[in-house]
């Protein structure tokens, strides 16, 4: 009888995936992950339909991705409690990463101010917190918590850190690329925008093959509603830091050139599209994705935008739906800086990063 009890016991907890989620009610403290969920999020994030950053915790784009995913594979959108996913694929909820020597190339001080930020060669990541949250695609908070008593502002080589089990972000394999090379067979699909929802979405045909959380812009700087076109596709992009640009669309002459690196306020992948200034990239703070408002763009984590450059391509349409720019008052409008006439860049300065200093909007 014992031995029957335990297989039935096994066999339980081998399907459970299939009978929806087990949510506490209340739900544990804040930073304290319910497994169910970060079950659910591991899973969407390796189907690139983005949760968000990973913590286990319910939320607005964990219930999105959750409702895009089942659409795209014809199944009844459910709410995260009623999901029927087959989760039986995340054998495991956690890994363990030894921080190494090599990874304090990529974490070292960086300047708040682009003045100082333009003097370096390199926009690091300023902790081996934040180094690690990028690569599993995770919230700080979840590590803290999965690593108690673990002081984490005072890691070091050799250190064994708990982990989400995700396929990391390598920064380490990231190289200057001005222009990616085309790919012909995607040039049907189509990127589709909402920026209401803060969704980018993937489509080959009818088919959905992917959708992530965003940041577009807002107000006087909303992201521009209409059909567009990828010029080009930046690898490890440079940025040309303008206030005039950043806060009224207009070039000035007054602007700092910002080097590449993971905080590079475009972070490692530069879309531009045929409207000068805007783009799709990645970000310096993939913590607030979806929760802030950008200049016009559309920023998205650096761990989903290395993975969504791999289903596009230069020369796809882009449809961005959602509202227009805000009219800015008279007086303001009045008082817009004029551009100055365009300058021609060096051929060195024209190299390198090329489609960020084209559009140079964030």
């Amino acid at each position: 009888m014992k031995q029957l009890l335990t297989l039935a016991s096994t066999f339980l907890l081998s399907i459970s995936p299939l009978f929806g989620l087990n949510i506490p009610d209340p739900l544990p403290k804040t930073t304290e992950p319910v497994e169910d969920i970060l079950r659910l999020q591991i899973f969407l994030d390796a189907q690139l339909f983005g949760p968000g950053k990973l913590d286990g915790r319910p939320g607005e784009f964990t219930t999105k991705a959750l409702k895009r995913y089942q659409s795209s594979h014809g199944m009844p959108e459910t709410e995260l409690a009623d999901s029927n996913l087959d989760l039986s694929s995340v054998t495991e909820l956690y890994t363990s990463y030894t921080i190494r020597q090599e990874d304090l190339k990529f974490v070292g001080e960086l300047p708040r101010q682009p003045s100082e930020q333009s003097k370096k060669k390199y926009l690091p990541y300023d902790s081996l917190l934040e180094f690690l949250t990028e690569r599993f695609h995770c919230a700080p908070e979840l590590l803290e918590f999965l690593n108690k008593p673990m002081k984490m502002d005072s890691l070091k080589p050799g250190d064994v850190v708990k982990v989400p089990a995700v396929q990391p972000f390598l920064i380490e394999e990231l190289t200057e690329i001005a222009k990616l090379p085309e790919v012909p067979e995607f040039q049907q699909r189509v990127i589709k925008i909402d920026t209401k929802e803060k969704l980018l979405g993937v489509w080959d045909g009818d088919k959905m093959l992917a959708s992530l959380p965003i940041t577009p812009g807002s107000g006087h700087l909303a992201t521009p509603p209409g059909t567009w076109r990828i010029l080009g596709i930046t690898q490890m992009p440079t940025f040309r830091w303008d206030k005039s640009v950043l806060e009224y669309g207009v070039r000035s002459s007054t602007y700092y050139q910002l080097p590449i690196g993971p905080n590079n306020p475009v972070g490692v992948m530069w879309i531009g599209l045929n409207r000068p200034g805007i783009g799709i990239h990645g970000t310096n703070s993939p913590q607030s994705i979806g929760r802030s408002s950008s200049h016009g763009c559309m920023r998205t984590a650096n761990w989903d935008v290395v993975r969504l450059v791999k289903l596009i391509t230069k020369g796809m349409t882009v449809i961005i739906e959602g509202p227009p720019p805000a009219p800015r008052p008279v007086e303001v409008a009045k008082a817009l800086p004029v551009a100055p006439p365009p300058a021609a860049l060096p051929v060195q300065e024209q190299k390198r990063g090329f489609f960020t200093r084209l559009f140079g909007r964030k």
